[in-house]
């Protein structure tokens, strides 16, 4: 195969959650330049329609779930939901995660703290269960990324929220215990560790905390946050049979800022 089939996607179907915004918007049109068609999950239906219109400008089909996956009822109501009435999935991203508190941990609820995982974990762990369910229930294979961070790898200075860093560390062994169970089935599942990107919510917290964000990106030897689109690339490949023989694999896009 030449360069344009390695990296192709034509032919699949892929499910982003949490991709109306962010990264998860900019992963789901590099897939979508790539061949692939869209599903897209998110909690506002204008930003869903607003992407979905994007990817079909690239002349993919697209669908989307107004759904908060974090809520695990509706997250496996949404799963079965795609499955039935769009059809299989051959890529799924988990991408629905986020520190919604900057709290200590002797400050944080134990309501808090379990709706949260259920955002950060939970969610993978569900999606991971139905739609992968499905890929092994048809012997095709699949693909599976699972967007963790940077956060499950160190602990973050200046910032509260731990369920964060925990959440996202439980993603990343979760990844290598998929990977291990499915890998005779030629479904892989790998990880992305994200840095400090400038997403929506990482520009609200420069407005709230912004020498959180300056004493971030003075550690960054590159010197600069990752630009959300920047993130799109790493996914294709992930997703497309150029990494037919990766899996279990954690790829930190960070500028290098773990480096030190």
């Amino acid at each position: 195969m030449g360069l344009k089939e390695w990296f192709g996607l034509e032919g699949n179907r892929a499910l982003v959650t949490g991709s109306s915004r962010g990264l998860g918007r900019e992963m789901a049109l590099a897939l979508a330049e790539a061949g692939a068609d869209i599903i897209i999950t998110g909690r506002t239906q204008a930003t869903l329609d607003a992407t979905a219109a994007d990817i079909r400008a690239l002349g993919r089909q697209a669908w989307t779930i107004c759904s908060d996956m974090a809520v695990p009822e509706e997250c496996e109501a949404s799963c079965e939901r795609i499955l039935a009435e769009i059809g299989p999935v051959d890529i799924l991203i988990n991408n629905v995660g986020n520190r919604d508190l900057n709290v200590p941990i002797v400050d944080e609820t134990l309501d808090d703290w379990r709706k949260l995982m259920d955002l950060n974990v939970t969610s993978c762990f569900l999606t991971t269960r139905i739609i992968g369910g499905a890929m092994l229930k048809r012997g095709e294979g699949g693909r599976i990324i699972n967007i963790a961070s940077i956060s499950g790898l160190i602990a973050n200075r200046g910032i509260g929220g731990r369920h964060y860093e925990t959440g996202k560390a439980a993603v990343l062994h979760f990844t290598r215990c998929a990977a291990a169970d499915w890998a005779p089935h030629g479904i892989t599942v790998n990880a992305i560790c994200p840095g400090l990107f400038m997403t929506d919510a990482n520009r609200s917290w420069n407005e709230k905390r912004p020498e959180v964000i300056e004493a971030f990106v003075q550690n960054i030897p590159m010197g600069r946050p990752g630009n959300p689109p920047e993130i799109g690339p790493l996914a294709v490949y992930l997703a497309s049979p150029a990494a037919t023989y990766v899996t279990g694999g954690a790829y930190v896009i960070d500028g290098g800022y773990t480096l030190w």
